[in-house]
């Protein structure tokens, strides 16, 4: 099973997203953990927008990247710019990527507002996220035909 720590910077919506989506598309393939360079608090519209979509995340609670030092990733996956410039190095990752999503926590205005762009975000990890599963299995296939 291929291991998977999404990064972010308090550890509360995307990475926490990214880890719940992985899991439920794909958590017979992957492990998945994620970490956030200055972890806060889960965000509680990142728990809302993932049940509406059937998932429950949250059990899920912030850690700290500093958590996972010294252990082996297959992927290490930054969701933020910030933490991509302030992520801690994992010299076991096989791969280092950096994936860009907007910040849903940074939006103000109503809750209708703010709970829009939790979906918003939640959809576009969504779709990448199956993309690198998809991207995974072609992988897979054209390593057992060589």
């Amino acid at each position: 099973m291929k291991t998977v720590l999404f990064v972010c910077t308090h550890n509360s919506a995307r990475s926490q997203m990214a880890e719940g989506l992985l899991r439920h598309y794909a958590g017979d393939r992957f492990e998945a953990f994620s970490g956030g360079t200055e972890p806060g608090s889960l965000h509680p519209l990142a728990v809302r927008a993932m049940a509406e979509i059937g998932i429950d995340i949250s059990e899920q609670r912030s850690k700290s990247v500093d958590a996972f030092v010294g252990q082996q990733f297959d992927f290490v996956i930054t969701v933020c710019d910030q933490a991509r410039e302030t992520c801690p190095v994992f010299p076991g990752a096989t791969q280092q990527l950096h994936w860009s999503f907007s910040d849903p926590a940074a939006v103000e205005g109503s809750e209708h507002d703010r709970l829009d762009a939790f979906r918003r975000v939640r959809e576009e990890i969504a779709v990448r996220i199956r993309r690198f599963i998809s991207e995974q299995a072609v992988g897979e296939a054209e390593e057992s035909r060589s």
